[in-house]
Parts: structure tokens; C-alpha cells; sequence
């Protein structure tokens, strides 16, 4: 006999469930110089915590616990710019895990007030020696009581760059339909980048993959490393990049007002430095013909994490006098 009065199924999900599966976004008015070249980039403030590094956080936690080195009377330790410090404290907190975390003192007032939010513990360490003074805390702290956390330790972690390799690498060559022909990405722990392109070499290795760093070590692009004057990750393999670009900051904050100006599309400092490389390696293959090229890079956040910071206002200002 039929049920007249069943309720129909309720489908919801996991904030979990939501890491992944970004979109890859156009910007006809920017890209307009280099057309028919495409110029594309992954929307990562899609993902919950709104970076890129929900995707490395919730896989290096998974492989914590998998390995046994994560159970819950643990406290997750690790050194971060912000980013992956939210990633931690919101699948932490929908895991039941504490959270510690070591961040530069000068990191954006949104980013310390979200690690709050999610109930994170703050260690704010000298801004002038940026994540490398987070991380030589936090490996004092856990080599003092290793007992008490779990430290995934996100700059010498292999599951971090195996995140990207399974799901960020996947989605660039689907969403492109193997068209893709060039990918670019910025590097802190390095694990987009390294991640991405042993996934993109795989499907075609003529893809050619470029890494961006900022063009010297004072620089203010937020979670980025100049390698030559920081502590190099342990998961970064130099070998692996098949050109270098450096970016400069002045250059980076200005493309992130471009871009909201041009497109309407608020983007963080490390994502517009990587819209500067991309740019340039799209000029350079119009410039060759290359009329087919079709160039991915990485939008690792969006701009609401840093529209307190100094920087935009004046960038905002000297806009103003933009031809």
C-alpha cells in the first residue's frame, strides 16, 4: 500500500563536501590585448574557507588521522600565513580538533578575526621574518611536547602537494577539455604548483608549467616565498618548473584593481601576481602565434581578506590617474 504522507528526502552536505570542484573563470575585458589567446583561472574562494588551501588542510588532516598521527586528545600545531590556518580551524572545528597556530603578526585583521571565529589559538610572531619566524616557533613549540600535537607541518608535507595532484590538476585538464597549454601558479609551501603540474606533465607533457615568486625577499604579497631568501619547503622540486617569472608587489596590487575594475572580480594580492605572469606569458605567446595557447593560472583568494590593508587604499588612490 503507497505512503501518502511520506516527506520527500532531504539532500544536504557536508561543509566538507564543498572543497573542490572550483570554477574557472574569464576575463574578456583584461584579456582583451591577448586575444585569441585564452587567459583562465580557478576561483578558489569558492572552497569553504575560501582559499585554495581547504584542498591541501583537509588532506593532510585525512592522511593524520589515516596514519594514526591524529586522534582527538591532539592539537593541531602548524605555522601558516592565514590561509591554511582557516583551512585548519574550520574542518578542526567540524572534526572536533583544537587548533594552535603560528601566523606573522602583520597578517590581515580579517584573517586573524576568522581564525578567532572558528576558535583557533593565535601565536603572533615578528612580522619581519614573515612564515619563516612561524615556522621556527612552531617547530620549537612541538619539539618541546610532541605528544600533545599533531603538526602536519604544510611546507614539508606530501600530502599537501598530493591534494592538488588529485583534484586541482584533474579539474584544470576537464575543465579546459585538454586544452590547456600553459599553467602558471605562484608558490608558498610550493604545493599548487607542484601538485598541479605533475598531474597536467602526466596528461600531456608538452604543457609547459611556469612558477611565480615575488621579485625579491621584502616583499608583500601575504603566504608567497621569494625561494632564493626564505626557508625552502621540503615538498618544492626546482627541477620541476619549466620557466621562473618574479612578480613584484606594486605590480601585483595593481592588477588585483584592474581586474575589479575591468571584470568585477575582487581578487587577493598572490592572485593578482599571478594574473601579472600569466598576462605576460599570454603577450609572449600572441607575440609567437601561438593563437591556440590557452594559459590556467591559480586564483588563490579573494580580496575580502585584505581590504583593510594600506595597500588598497593607495593603489585605489593612484587608479584615480589610470589613462
Amino acid at each position: 500500500m503507497e505512503v501518502l504522507n511520506r516527506k520527500p528526502a532531504l539532500h544536504t552536505r557536508s561543509v566538507l563536501d564543498l572543497i573542490g570542484n572550483t570554477p574557472l573563470l574569464s576575463f574578456p575585458k583584461l584579456a582583451a590585448p591577448v586575444a585569441p589567446v585564452r587567459v583562465l583561472a580557478k576561483a578558489e574562494w569558492y572552497n569553504p574557507g575560501g582559499s585554495v588551501k581547504d584542498r591541501a588542510a583537509l588532506s593532510m588532516i585525512l592522511d593524520g588521522e589515516q596514519r594514526g598521527l591524529l586522534t582527538k586528545n591532539k592539537t593541531i600545531l602548524d605555522a601558516t600565513s592565514g590561509n591554511t590556518g582557516i583551512a585548519y580551524a574550520m574542518i578542526a572545528a567540524q572534526r572536533g580538533y583544537k587548533v594552535k597556530l603560528a601566523l606573522p603578526a602583520n597578517a590581515s585583521i580579517e584573517r586573524k578575526q576568522t581564525l578567532l571565529a572558528f576558535g583557533a589559538e593565535l601565536i603572533l610572531t615578528d612580522a619581519s621574518e614573515s612564515t619563516d619566524g612561524a615556522q621556527r616557533h612552531v617547530k620549537k613549540l612541538y619539539a618541546a611536547n610532541p605528544e600533545k600535537y599533531f603538526y602536519p607541518d604544510q611546507y614539508n608535507n606530501d600530502a599537501n602537494w598530493k591534494a592538488h595532484y588529485e583534484t586541482t590538476g584533474k579539474e584544470i585538464w576537464n575543465q579546459t577539455a585538454g586544452q590547456v597549454t600553459h599553467f602558471v601558479a605562484g608558490m608558498g609551501t610550493s604545493g599548487t604548483f607542484m601538485g598541479v603540474t605533475r598531474r597536467l606533465k602526466e596528461y600531456n607533457p608538452a604543457i609547459t608549467c611556469i612558477s611565480m615568486q615575488p621579485d625579491g625577499p621584502l616583499h608583500g604579497m601575504e603566504g608567497m616565498k621569494h625561494m632564493p631568501s626564505a626557508i625552502v619547503p621540503g615538498i618544492y622540486d626546482p627541477e620541476l618548473a619549466d620557466e621562473q617569472i618574479e612578480v613584484s608587489t606594486e605590480d601585483a596590487h595593481r592588477m588585483v584593481v584592474r581586474l575589479a575594475r575591468e571584470d568585477g572580480i575582487l581578487i587577493g594580492p598572490s592572485s593578482g601576481a599571478n594574473l601579472v605572469a600569466a598576462m605576460k606569458i599570454a603577450q609572449r605567446a600572441k607575440a609567437a602565434g601561438q593563437s591556440d595557447a590557452v594559459i590556467v593560472t591559480i586564483f588563490c583568494d579573494s580580496a575580502a581578506k585584505y581590504l583593510s590593508d594600506r595597500w588598497w587604499q593607495e593603489v585605489q588612490s593612484e587608479a584615480e590617474n589610470w589613462p
